[in-house]
């Protein structure tokens, strides 16, 4: 008897355990309003007022960002702080950019413990936080970032360090849920809508920059370079001499005295006419708006002669041409190579086993951002995956579900105005291109062409066509090599735009700047409707 009591209280207590265990650390679903449980920041910078008010064709509840080109920041305390040494821990929360978001963050900064008598009034910018998770958009910046802020054990001080080729953030107005899995084996997922966008390792320095292992060694900041070190692999022939016949001052060009004026050349016929169907309007006063003239056309004559007016020999390249002289390049005698300063033992340098995370003992929102109707919902800390999926898939899923047929019902009304299923599912694929990390330094481009394509769904094609040639010229310079710079790359729209002028020969090039591209269409020849004056 007193054994089945034993085995009764084991069983009961490993089921209390286990339902201990499911619990979650924290869950702020929002249903009830967040006035008492969280803390609207008293700084002036913080204009921004919060809501408690329903998703866009929901009954459920969230914190909204209400207005527009504001700072916000609230602050919910812990009723104890959650440790990340130990175990699995998953951050997790849900996001709808009602709006869109064209400039600004949604992210969650989970606070480390501060110094006695900090107030929760105070929260800012420059509270410390361990780490920092979410979506952040603007201009070129467009990722879900993953910030931790390390101490480092030997100087004291705290280094942020980023989470390498994040993920993008998903184009649309639906809701989204973003987590943060991190393994006591030192790795870390992300995820977005529980889809897997991005595995790393803390201690890897592949994955975080700066490394939170430091170097062992560094440069050594009091070295010098030698007043006599020659970095120089080459250098001009001392010993070369100009050739007696080199005529640095003969022209590239020289007039073609071999040429021959066309057979049939109007030589007395302009290239342009009035136009004899023009009539000056009724309202032109010649005291007022000058002496009036007929726009020009084309000459009709000169359509089927070789050319109209005065004819003039052509040139041609010169073949005494030499240009300026330059000495030949020799190996250089005394070159020693690029000098680089000595390495010596970096006094920060750790090491490490494993993050020494500091405690989460609040979360805090703390963004400005140029959209409103950003709404935080679900808002989760948990020990177990499994408890954090299954809040997703209760809470989130149903409301994406319902979000997802609404937004294919009004593709469907409003027909080839908006992104076809299609035409989304190209512009993931293409957002997923943009986060391959030998592409990073083209990123920026690339999202601003996927991003004009989402405003003009009929260049999509087009847009697929010059994400495709980036790709390829990137791949082909990681092949082969080279120095050229890699062409901007432009919709297809903006291809079709004709140029102004164009160059051809030595010495012309692609890159031009805006300027002079208006310049030259200023340049461009135009037709007169009356006189200058």
């Amino acid at each position: 008897m007193m054994g089945g009591r034993a085995l009764l209280l084991l069983l009961v207590s490993a089921l209390l355990v286990q339902i201990r265990a499911s619990d979650p650390l924290l869950y702020e679903p929002f249903d009830e309003d967040f006035e008492g449980r969280w803390v609207v920041s008293k700084k002036d910078d913080y204009q921004g007022v919060w809501k408690h008010a329903k998703s866009d064709g929901h009954e459920d509840y969230g914190l909204l960002v209400s207005e527009k080109a504001r700072k916000y920041a609230i602050i919910k305390e812990l009723d104890e702080p959650v440790t990340l040494k130990d175990g699995t821990v998953v951050l997790q929360f849900e996001v709808r950019l009602q709006n869109g978001l064209e400039c600004g963050g949604a992210y969650i900064k989970y606070i480390r413990p501060q110094d006695a008598g900090w107030d929760a009034k105070e929260f800012d910018n420059e509270t410390p936080y361990t780490i920092m998770f979410g979506p952040d958009k603007c201009g070129s910046t467009n990722k879900v970032h993953f910030i931790l802020k390390h101490k480092n054990p030997k100087t004291g001080k705290y280094v942020e360090h980023h989470l390498k080729f994040p993920p993008s953030i998903p184009y649309d107005k639906l809701s989204h849920v973003y987590t943060a899995i991190l393994k006591p084996d030192n790795e870390v997922r992300i995820l977005i809508d529980g889809e897997e966008k991005k595995k790393a390792n803390f201690l890897s320095a592949d994955d975080f920059e700066p490394a939170l292992i430091p170097p062992k060694t560094i440069p050594d900041p009091d070295d010098k370079k030698p007043e006599d070190w020659d970095e120089r692999a080459k250098i001009p022939d001392p010993d070369a001499v100009k050739p007696d016949d080199w005529d640095e001052d003969a022209p590239m060009e020289i007039v073609d005295e071999e040429a021959t004026k066309p057979e049939g050349w109007l030589d007395d016929e302009p290239e342009e006419i009035d136009d004899p169907e023009a009539a000056k309007p009724e309202d032109w006063d010649d005291e007022e708006d000058g002496e009036w003239e007929a726009p020009k056309i084309d000459n009709p004559k000169c359509e089927e002669a070789p050319g109209c007016g005065e004819w003039k020999r052509p040139m041609k390249q010169n073949p005494a041409y030499k240009g300026k002289w330059h000495a030949p390049m020799i190996d250089n005698p005394n070159y020693k190579g690029i000098w680089k300063p000595q390495e010596i033992p970096n006094p920060e340098y750790f090491e490490l086993d494993k993050p020494d995370f500091d405690p989460i003992a609040a979360i805090g929102i703390e963004i400005w951002t140029m959209q409103d109707g950003i709404l935080f919902d679900n808002i989760l800390i948990a020990d177990d995956e499994k408890v954090a999926t299954s809040i997703l898939e209760k809470t989130w899923k149903p409301k994406y579900d319902v979000e997802k047929e609404k937004e294919k019902a009004e593709e469907a009304a409003g027909g080839a105005d908006g992104l076809s299923e299609f035409q989304k599912k190209i512009f993931d694929i293409l957002y997923k291109v943009a986060d391959v990390p030998f592409l990073a330094p083209y990123k920026a481009k690339i999202i601003d062409v996927i991003e004009k394509g989402e405003k003009q769904p009929n260049i999509t094609i087009g847009i697929l066509v010059s994400v495709v040639v980036v790709f390829v010229t990137v791949f082909f310079r990681i092949l082969f090599g080279g120095k050229k710079p890699v062409a901007p790359v432009k919709p297809a729209a903006e291809a079709k735009k004709p140029k102004a002028t164009e160059t051809d020969g030595a010495g012309s090039s692609g890159d031009k700047d805006e300027n002079e591209d208006e310049k030259e269409e200023t340049a461009a020849p135009r037709r007169r409707t009356r006189r200058e004056t």
